[in-house]
């Protein structure tokens, strides 16, 4: 009966429990309350933030248009047509034998970067300061890129300017300092004019941020430019910059130059300074990052690495080994054993990736150089040294920066498991084994390292890979590899669902190879009938993804990429420029 009764009394209880039961409730709502007005206040914060550096971009843009406005009406014999259809060795030429002024270059190049940006919103910031930089040039014309404008990613410091890597956390937090790159782009003449747009947190390879947002491809508007330095591509294949520094951690100058149709290249690490570029998980070491240049010919690039080799570089950061660059080594003709790669086994090429690459193929033989069978080792392996290393604390630095802000649709499915603990990611990833065997492979993927000594043995696992990988190449005695460059430029919207395509140029980072990409065909619309039958190694969703991704490519820049041993940089240089005079020769792209 006892029972009874207090059953009773807590299904109805008397006025001083619902008191207490209403206080805790308000006390509740009051929490929710005050937990939902931070997060509105902080999305308004953000919002205010993104606008104000939106309003700063826009200014310096109609400054700049300002000004060269009115520079051209004072200069109305100014030829702007012919600056803009010179190389940049015939730029450096006529600005050395006085055939041009610096200016007439300068106020082109700025022009023409205003112009393209209206269309394929490529620029974060004009360097205003750039402006007097051009009034101390040396009136003794010094230096290998004297007069040259040169555009630079986002994530290279410039005194004064934000270095966002695409992240909100970053903004409002200029710089003291250059970038040692730009001080010596300076010593050599340089001017250092724009910052173009990255991905947020530069990790995938699209070219999309909350901040500045979307930087589209100059060969159709409706594909991707490619990322994290797309911003450099779509400007440079757009006409807005005769030379521009990126930097690669992934693919991330190769993967935007191959989809714009110009040329990128990856040094070894370590052959340039990295003091003062921006990287959203500095301290990471598996995986070698490297800044580096792109342009729209080889010898733009080669001439872009001689200039900054230099003396100067190697004083400013003396971790960076003095050795200058090679121009015999880059202009020699000798005869060279190549290795001949079509598939790394992870992602089946396309048809336009294969025509292409056997097109090359053909012409190198018929040069006289030597092609020889190459098969990646332990891809599989490698693959998992690669998302292990860049992710080893399981993405808790990546969520640290994406902070205070919305994720970009662009990132979004790539960085949603790293919400999940990582005990949670390890059990799915099990669990999944048998019914997705790629989908539990990318998700134990982000999964990071558990130790110190787990840490230990990843950077000894990468040492071994790179010592097989050079005893390979020695075995089967070849000098350079040639190899397939996915693409042509992606849809929006898939890059962040599809990593496995990366395999084919994040393996040179973890190798620390040279690599570089050079435009050698367009897609046919037999390629776009053959893509319909495309099924993939896997036949899988990402080979749907992939396939996807691709599709309405017509018309559109088919790359190959090069590459050779470390410290080789000029060698690999001197093969992409045999492949860029071979197509050209051959009425190719």
């Amino acid at each position: 009966m006892d029972t009874v009764k207090q059953l009773l009394n807590w299904l109805e209880p008397d006025t001083r429990s619902t008191g207490a039961f209403i206080a805790g409730a308000a006390t509740c709502i009051a929490g929710a309350l005050v937990v939902l007005a931070r997060a509105v206040d902080g999305r308004q914060h953000a919002g205010k933030k993104i606008q104000r550096a939106r309003k700063l971009r826009d200014d310096s843009l109609s400054r700049a248009e300002e000004i060269v406005f009115n520079y051209n009406s004072s200069h109305p014999k100014m030829d702007s047509s012919l600056i803009l259809s010179l190389s940049l060795a015939e730029l450096t030429n006529k600005l050395q034998d006085g055939l041009l002024r610096p200016e007439d270059v300068f106020y082109t190049y700025i022009s023409k970067a205003v112009d393209v940006n209206k269309k394929l919103n490529c620029c974060t910031t004009i360097l205003m300061e750039s402006f007097e930089h051009l009034k101390r040039l040396d009136s003794n014309k010094r230096g290998l890129l004297y007069g040259i404008p040169v555009s630079i990613k986002e994530n290279i410091a410039y005194k004064n300017y934000d270095t966002t890597c695409g992240v909100l956390i970053n903004l409002d937090c200029p710089v003291k300092k250059d970038a040692v790159i730009v001080e010596v782009l300076r010593r050599q003449g340089a001017i250092p004019f724009v910052k173009t747009n990255v991905s947020q947190s530069m990790l995938s390879y699209d070219c999309s941020n909350i901040i500045y947002g979307q930087t589209v491809n100059p060969h159709n508007l409706e594909k991707t430019s490619g990322g994290s330095s797309g911003g450099e591509a779509a400007l440079i294949s757009g006409g807005g910059s005769v030379l521009g520094i990126g930097s690669d951690i992934g693919g991330s100058i190769r993967i935007p130059a191959a989809f714009c149709g110009i040329c990128g290249f990856k040094p070894t690490a370590g052959r340039l300074s990295k003091m003062g570029i921006g990287s959203i998980c500095p301290g990471q070491k598996s995986v070698s990052g490297s800044p580096g240049p792109i342009a729209k010919d080889v010898d733009s690039l080669a001439l872009c690495m001689q200039a900054l080799l230099c003396d100067h570089m190697f004083a400013l950061d003396p971790t960076v080994p003095p050795l200058p660059f090679k121009v015999e080594l880059y202009k020699t003709s000798q005869s060279l054993r190549i290795g001949y790669m079509e598939s790394d086994g992870i992602t089946q090429p396309t048809p336009s990736m294969i025509r292409s690459l056997r097109k090359v193929r053909v012409l190198l033989e018929e040069a006289g150089h030597t092609l020889v069978p190459y098969s990646p080792l332990r891809m599989k392996d490698a693959l998992h040294l690669i998302s292990k290393g860049i992710f080893a604390d399981g993405g808790v630095n990546l969520l640290q920066k994406l902070k205070g802000g919305p994720i970009d649709p662009s990132l979004r499915s790539q960085v949603y498991p790293f919400y999940l603990p990582c005990w949670l990611r390890k059990t799915l990833s099990f669990l999944i084994r048998p019914l997705s065997p790629r989908g539990s492979f990318l998700l134990y993927g982000t999964t990071g390292v558990g130790s110190i000594a787990e840490l230990w043995d990843q950077h000894a696992a990468v040492q071994d890979y790179i010592h097989e990988t050079i005893a390979e190449w020695r075995k089967c005695n070849i000098d350079v590899l040639l190899c397939p460059m996915f693409g042509p430029a992606y849809n929006f919207l898939y890059c962040s669902s599809l990593s496995f395509p990366l395999s084919y140029t994040a393996i040179y980072n973890l190798l620390n190879f040279p690599a570089g990409v050079v435009p050698v065909s367009t897609v046919t619309t037999e390629d776009e009938e053959e893509l319909c039958h495309y099924q993939g190694m896997s036949q899988d969703r990402w080979d749907r993804l992939f396939k996807k991704a691709l599709s309405g490519g017509r018309g559109l820049p088919i790359a190959v990429q090069c590459v050779a041993p470390p410290w080789q940089d000029e060698l690999c240089l001197r093969f992409m420029k045999e492949v860029e005079v071979l197509v050209k020769q051959s009425k190719g792209y």
